[in-house]
């Protein structure tokens, strides 16, 4: 079930239409009351959630979605205005997976959700994250590549796991030390290259899905 929160019911019906006709069931919201109405209901696999909306934005939802145990890693797309750019940083800031500028194409719409769809599929459950012939699991705090076991540090395994939740996502070296290392830490951008470098090392040939976004810093291959 995909959730699309959107005030303008002409476009709020148009991509549920389209998302049905696809063979993805959707449901549409005109606010955020309406939307967290529903959650208490059914959890949503991904939401399209559009920042321009009646009382609470899309930006406040998205923090209440991403501040709650229960919804933390539920997949999250954007919908901001074509000139919106700050609205597009603070979104993905935020910890939205995705964005799409308005006006958009349902084609290019259902083509972004199933893409985000496949990755957030990678996530068997909460707990447990498999891509390939890697597996984390959270709960336990193990890791495997292939048949060996690796033994990461504990901010080589939150790094990892960081990435690996939003893969496809690219991050800045910055994103990447203020939420794993927290705000407060006082050493450089360098410490990220170097705990990179010693995680790919490690994970042998499942290090080459963690890979250098140049001049922005590093994303999980899709």
């Amino acid at each position: 079930m995909i959730y699309y929160v959107e005030d303008d019911a002409n476009i709020r019906e148009l991509v549920v239409y389209t998302l049905s006709q696809t063979g993805l069931s959707a449901r549409g919201f005109p606010d955020s009351a309406a939307f967290f109405a529903a959650m208490q209901d059914e959890k949503p696999s991904l939401v399209l959630l559009d920042i321009m909306l009646p009382g609470e934005d899309g930006l406040s939802v998205l923090t209440k979605i991403r501040a709650s145990s229960a919804t933390a890693s539920l997949p999250v797309m954007m919908i901001t205005a074509k000139s919106a750019e700050y609205d597009k940083v603070s979104g993905l800031d935020l910890g939205a997976d995705d964005y799409i500028a308005k006006p958009f194409g349902m084609a290019e719409l259902v083509a972004r959700v199933k893409a985000l769809l496949r990755r957030s599929g990678m996530k068997a459950n909460s707990d447990r994250l498999v891509y390939g012939e890697l597996v984390v699991d959270i709960a336990k705090h193990t890791v495997t590549a292939g048949s060996s076991n690796v033994v990461l540090t504990y901010k080589e395994f939150s790094l990892l796991v960081r990435l690996m939740e939003s893969a496809g996502r690219a991050f800045t070296r910055e994103q990447l030390l203020e939420t794993v290392w927290g705000y407060d830490y006082e050493g450089g951008t360098r410490t990220v290259d170097v705990h990179v470098q010693t995680l790919r090392t490690k994970l042998g040939e499942c290090g080459r899905f963690i890979e250098t976004v140049r001049g922005v810093g590093y994303r999980f291959s899709e």
